[in-house]
């Protein structure tokens, strides 16, 4: 524990990462939303994912907030496989020239403008891909994704060995190409549900060959992923890896096997762990325990399982936790635990929140009228914030709740057929 140290001066102390020796300005991670501000076309590839003004604009602000660094949210790497449209896309084709390289290159400048780092978070959907988007997507193995409030999947197939090398040289790809545009690093998305986590996770992985069974083998992928990365990319650039702490499901992730998961990827290169949890079936906030209510973050206790069993070498990866967060206690007590704090919601109701707690200006993080177990209402709604901030517009008050609940109703509405067609 630091002593004599106010919260804010605890969280606006710098973090340094091992690997690519770059400092984060201050102990915060802007964690990643699903922005859906990118362009998208019904039939066109190439017209997918170019980044807009107003996602732009968005990273301005967010640029402007004080965030140690910004992780922008599920940049996909195949058009026709993306958690919806909208989201930004860098396609393994994709040359360093022209509006898509140029939209990418305007959003590394004004994220970073005042100094923190900008990191992309990279992704594939996998089994995630809505149906309406892709009748025929890839998985660990060939299990389906049950629908949900959002929408249905169609059943997967097993990757192959060529689907894997794809995969891999999209990741790499897009990890050369955001350096060239200026981002400062890439984090590799291996949560909640998608391509990488269906191969870490054993409720998802059903495989025989060296990419199933032991954690070192569905490591396998994230292990390749990050090597293919590291020879595309300079020793400065930062590779970060969002993985689950936990999943709340017979047959998902652990704690023990996350421990087990971070000490087969700390030889991988990786400068720092997200740590998260819960998927597109089981959200997190559903499962809270006591013991976790009074300390705030969702996954502090699995985060101390995970902690307990890495090495201490002075070079192991940085540890982030996400989620639960209310006070600025809460965030700097947490640091007692792990290296870093991700906040995202809150982002989305004060873009400049960081920057005010790091100043001593607040002492809680935006409050909000949404039940925990709200989960739909509180992604909505954050969504809705984030494009409102893109718009320059004030971004929705959560802490009145008739006006969330009045943004909701049609969107309940309309969402009723779709969930009875479901049943």
């Amino acid at each position: 524990m630091s002593v004599n140290k106010t919260p804010a001066a605890r969280l606006g102390e710098p973090i340094t990462f091992p690997v690519s020796g770059r400092t984060a300005p201050n102990r915060f991670l802007n964690a990643a939303m699903s922005e859906s501000l990118c362009t998208w076309d019904d039939v066109d590839f190439s017209k997918r994912g170019l980044p807009t003004p107003e996602y732009i604009s968005l990273y301005k602000a967010w640029g402007q907030g004080g965030w140690g660094q910004n992780v922008t949210g599920n940049v996909q790497i195949e058009p026709d496989h993306v958690e919806t449209s909208g989201n930004a896309i860098i396609p393994r084709d994709a040359p360093f020239s022209g509006p898509r390289f140029e939209g990418f290159k305007a959003v590394a400048s004004v994220a970073k403008a005042d100094g923190g780092l900008i990191v992309a978070q990279v992704s594939h959907p996998g089994r995630q891909v809505p149906d309406t988007i892709q009748r025929h997507p890839i998985s660990a193995s060939d299990i389906q994704q049950p629908a949900v409030f959002f929408g249905n999947f169609a059943k997967p197939r097993a990757a192959t060995k060529e689907d894997i090398n794809r995969v891999i040289e999209g990741f790499a790809h897009a990890a050369e190409y955001l350096e060239k545009a200026g981002f400062d690093g890439i984090q590799l998305h291996g949560a909640h549900g998608y391509l990488i986590a269906q191969f870490l996770s054993p409720r998802t992985n059903k495989r025989t060959d060296q990419y199933g069974g032991s954690v070192t083998n569905r490591a396998r992928l994230a292990v390749e992923i990050a090597d293919a990365v590291h020879r595309r990319v300079s020793a400065s650039f930062v590779v970060g890896i969002k993985i689950n702490s936990v999943e709340f499901q017979e047959d998902g992730i652990t704690p023990e096997d996350a421990a087990q998961l971070c000490s087969a990827l700390e030889g991988a290169g990786f400068d720092y762990f997200e740590l998260s949890g819960g998927n597109y079936e089981e959200f997190a906030f559903v499962h809270k325990k006591e013991s976790t209510k009074k300390r705030e973050a969702f996954f502090l206790d699995f985060a101390e399982t995970i902690m307990a069993a890495r090495k201490k070498t002075g070079k192991e990866p940085r540890v982030y936790i996400t989620g639960g967060f209310r006070t600025v206690k809460g965030l700097a007590d947490a640091l007692d635990v792990v290296d870093g704090v991700g906040v995202g919601k809150s982002a989305c109701a004060d873009p400049a929140i960081a920057g005010k707690i790091v100043q001593g200006q607040v002492d809680t993080l935006p409050p909000t009228t949404i039940p925990e177990a709200e989960t739909a209402a509180a992604m909505v709604c954050a969504k809705k914030q984030l494009q409102q901030i893109a718009s320059g517009e004030a971004p929705m008050d959560l802490s009145v709740s008739d006006r969330w609940q009045a943004y909701m109703a049609p969107i309940i509405a309309a969402m009723k057929p779709k969930e009875e067609g479901n049943l």
